[in-house]
C-alpha cells in the first residue's frame, strides 16, 4: 500500500539556505516549483504557509540518537523520540544499538525499523551493534543486519568502546563488503575506570575522578591507522577534545577515510558546570574545557569535523535526580541542536546556513548512506524535483528552554533556563507536515501507510 496523497503547500517568502526570498511549492512528496515571490503557479487548494524571513533547509539528519526502545520505554519510545526529532527539524534519525535486547541481530533492527515506520514522524534507521551484546568479545551479525529490511549501514557499540584492536580491525574489514561504516565510541576503558568528569583543574578541586583527554585521543589515533591499513570507513562519535580534532585533521590530510561528529553540548558547555554537582551536566564523553570548546568549534567550521550529531540520551527522573556518582550519563538534544548550532556557529559568523545544511543534513545522510533511493532522499538539495524533506526555521526568534515542556519523554536537557536563538516553524517529511506553526502535527503523518 502506498502512502496517501499529501497536502500541497506553498511556502511564501522563504530563504533557502539563508539566501534570496522565493516561493516554494510542495506537491506529491517533492519540491514541485521554486520561483521569485508571486511568480510560481499555485495549484488549486494548496495550503499557504506565510514564512517571510524564515530559512529553508533540507530536513535535518541525526546520525546519533538514543530512542531507548526496546527495553527502556520509561525513558523514551520510538514514538515519543521521533516526535521530538520532528519538533527539532529532523526528518531522519539513526537509532543507536544499546537497547534491551541489543540491536545486534536482523530481528531486532527490523523491529526498531518497523516501529519507526508505524510512528511516521521521521525515518528511523537502526544502528547495528558491532559486537554481540556490546560485550566487545564477538562480532555481531553485521552482514545479516545489512541485508535485513532495515538495510543497516552504520555499526556502533556506542556507550562502550570496541577496545580490542583485533575485533576493531575485523569489523572494519567486514563492513567493506556492503559499504558500511564503524562508528567508534572512543574511550580507552583502562584509563577511565570510575571516571566521572573531565580530568583537569575542576575535577581536582571538587574531588571527582577525572576522565583524561588521552583516553579518547589514543583510541582515535589507533583506529584511524587501522582504517588506513584495511582501507575501510571509520566514523568517530562525539569527539570532544582539542587533541582529537588535531588527530582527525592529520588523518584527513593523510587521505584516511575517516569522518567525525561533535555534539551540540560540546560546542557550548564546559566542565565548569560540574562545580554544583548537578547530574544534568554528567555526560559521556564529559564536558571539557573552554580550550576544547574553541577547538571543536574551529574544527567544525573548517570541515575537520564533518557533522553535528545530538547523542540524544533521554533518562527517567530517577536516573538523574540523584547524587552525581550514581547518576546516568547523558543529555537530551534533538529539540535544541539547531538552536545551539545557530548560536555558536551562525550568529558568531563562523558558518553560513548552507554550512548548517552540510553538517546537520547533507553529510550525516551521506555518511549513513541514506541520501539515495533506499534512504528516501534524505540530505538532498533544496531543488525542484527533490524529495520534500525540509525544515523551516525562524532565525530571529528566541526561546527559553524548559525540559518539562519539551516533546521528548525525558527532561534531562542541560539547557533548561537558557535562552537560545531560532525556532523550528515547520518540518516536512516527503511533503507531509510533521510540524506546523512550531507544533507537532498530532495526527500520525503516515497512518495506514507502508513505506
Amino acid at each position: 500500500m502506498s502512502a496517501p496523497s499529501t497536502t500541497t503547500y506553498v511556502l511564501r517568502g522563504v530563504l533557502p539556505y539563508g539566501t534570496d526570498a522565493v516561493d516554494v511549492v510542495l506537491a506529491d512528496g517533492v519540491i514541485a516549483a521554486i520561483g521569485a515571490p508571486g511568480t510560481v503557479e499555485v495549484p488549486e487548494g494548496a495550503r499557504e504557509v506565510r514564512a517571510e524571513g524564515h530559512v529553508l533547509l533540507p530536513g535535518l539528519v541525526d546520525l546519533h540518537t538514543h530512542l531507548r526502545e526496546p527495553g527502556r520505554e520509561d525513558a523514551e519510545t520510538v514514538f515519543s523520540g521521533t516526535r521530538a526529532a520532528a519538533a527539532g527539524g529532523f526528518t531522519a534519525v539513526h537509532a543507536m544499538a544499546n537497547t534491551t535486547p541489543t540491536q545486534d541481530t536482523a530481528g531486532v533492527v527490523e523491529q526498531v525499523y518497523r516501529l519507526g515506520q508505524e510512528a511516521g514522524w521521521v525515518d528511523v534507521h537502526p544502528v547495528g551493534a558491532v559486537t554481540v551484546g556490546l560485550s566487545g568479545e564477538k562480532l555481531a551479525e553485521l552482514g545479516a543486519m545489512a541485508d535485513s529490511a532495515a538495510r543497516v549501514r552504520v555499526f556502533s557499540d556506542d556507550g562502550k568502546c570496541v577496545h580490542d584492536p583485533v575485533l576493531m580491525r575485523r569489523a572494519l574489514e567486514y563492513v567493506k563488503a556492503f559499504d558500511g561504516v564503524v562508528a567508534q565510541h572512543a574511550q580507552e576503558p583502562r584509563l577511565t575506570e570510575g571516571a566521572q568528569m573531565n580530568e583537569g583543574i575542576v575535577s581536582a578541586q571538587i574531588g571527582l575522578t577525572g576522565w583524561p583527554a588521552v583516553a579518547e585521543e589514543s583510541i582515535i589515533a589507533r583506529d584511524v591507522l587501522l582504517a588506513e591499513h584495511v582501507g575501510s570507513r571509520l566514523h568517530v562519535c562525539h569527539l570532544s577534545t582539542a587533541g582529537s580534532v588535531e588527530i582527525i585533521r592529520w588523518a584527513k590530510g593523510r587521505g584516511i577515510n575517516v569522518t567525525a561528529e561533535v555534539t551540540p553540548h560540546h560546542l557550548v558547555l564546559t566542565d565548569e558546570l560540574a562545580r554544583d554537582y548537578d547530574p544534568v551536566f554528567k555526560v559521556n564523553p564529559p564536558l571539557r574545557t573552554a580550550k576544547d570548546v574553541e577547538a571543536v568549534r574551529e574544527g567544525l567550521a573548517d570541515g575537520t569535523i564533518d557533522i553535528v550529531a545530538t547523542d540524544h540520551a533521554p533518562h527517567p527522573v530517577e536516573d538523574k535526580d540523584c547524587e552525581w556518582a550514581s547518576a546516568a550519563f547523558g543529555m537530551t538534544g534533538l529539540e535544541t541542536a539547531l538552536s545551539v548550532v545557530q548560536q555558536t556557529m551562525v550568529d558568531t559568523g563562523r558558518m553560513t546556513w548552507a554550512d548548517v545544511a552540510r553538517v546537520l543534513s547533507e553529510n550525516p545522510a551521506r555518511i549513513g548512506r541514506i541520501d539515495g533511493e533506499h534512504g528516501r532522499g534524505q540530505g538532498r538539495p533544496v531543488a525542484v524535483g527533490e524529495p520534500a524533506n525540509l525544515t523551516l526555521v525562524d532565525p530571529s526568534a528566541t526561546r527559553t528552554i524548559d525540559g518539562r515542556t519539551q516533546v521528548t519523554a525525558s527532561d534531562n536537557t542541560p539547557f533548561t533556563g537558557m535562552e537560545l536563538p531560532g525556532r523550528v516553524v515547520a518540518t516536512f517529511l516527503r511533503g507531509r507536515a510533521t510540524v506546523l506553526d512550531g507544533a507537532v502535527v498530532e495526527s500520525k503523518p503516515f497512518e495506514g501507510a507502508v513505506r
